[in-house]
């Protein structure tokens, strides 16, 4: 190889060199740009969770609107004669988001339904598939199917949130449930047999298929008014809630 043709090889290994660099520096460039965009996501997400937690909740109103049990386990909340707007919430008592919307906008809704400006309906179903949160959610939601009356109802609903068990272990046993009835104030005799032998466990897991293909519900919980789901960015904060609902009034 003489000497133009050696000094020709370098050249062009050190092209190659250089080709192989910008590759790699690429690729680099591309994980880079994809893990900020997950930290964007992140970010963000956490942004909306934190504007929600630190959005300021309403206070209690005089009242409390008439509550109704109904058969198949939802339950109404709303004045005499009030028959709109509807806002129907699908929740799971084990659902972590689910409590933190109770916290926040639980309140905006009671108060709604107090003031006659909306029909305020509870559909208590169990989404999650995989023990332990799927046992968790059943039995809960088995126990809240043990109450008839409406104010007690209610006062179990707030309370199940309230002392609401990790994702990752055993909760809602039978003790507790009987335990937080009573503190809601139910008197029932058949309240404590009715929950320790899960005596609307059935119905609680086939009222949460046939409501879930229904209304095709991908997560909880899902806030509807009049039939339309109304985007999180609205339903965890108060205000936006509350003008959402009575602007629907109209």
């Amino acid at each position: 190889m003489s000497k133009g043709d050696r000094a020709k090889s370098a050249r062009e290994k050190i092209k190659e060199q250089q080709a192989a660099e910008r590759a790699r520096a690429k690729r680099k460039r591309l994980v880079t740009y994809s893990t900020a965009g997950v930290v964007a996501v992140a970010a963000v997400g956490l942004g909306a969770w934190y504007a929600a937690s630190s959005s300021k909740s309403e206070q209690a109103g005089a009242g409390l609107a008439p509550v109704t049990v109904q058969s198949d386990g939802s339950v109404v909340m709303a004045k005499e004669g009030v028959t709109k707007p509807v806002v129907d919430i699908y929740e799971d008592f084990q659902c972590p988001a689910c409590k933190e919307f109770e916290r926040v906008s639980g309140q905006t809704l009671k108060n709604l339904a107090a003031e006659g400006k909306a029909k305020v309906v509870f559909h208590p179903i169990t989404i999650f598939s995989m023990e332990p949160t799927k046992g968790n959610s059943v039995r809960a939601g088995n126990a809240a199917r043990c109450i008839a009356d409406g104010k007690q109802w209610i006062a179990f609903h707030d309370l199940l949130y309230k002392n609401q068990p990790s994702e990752t272990a055993e909760g809602f046993k039978p003790d507790e449930l009987v335990s937080w009835g009573k503190e809601a104030g139910v008197t029932a005799p058949d309240f404590e047999q009715c929950v320790r032998s899960e005596k609307h466990a059935q119905a609680q897991i086939s009222y949460s298929q046939k409501i879930g293909n229904e209304q095709k519900l991908e997560h909880t919980p899902t806030v509807k008014l009049n039939g339309k789901e109304i985007e999180n960015n609205t339903i965890f904060l108060p205000q936006q809630l509350r003008d959402a609902v009575t602007k629907a009034a109209k």
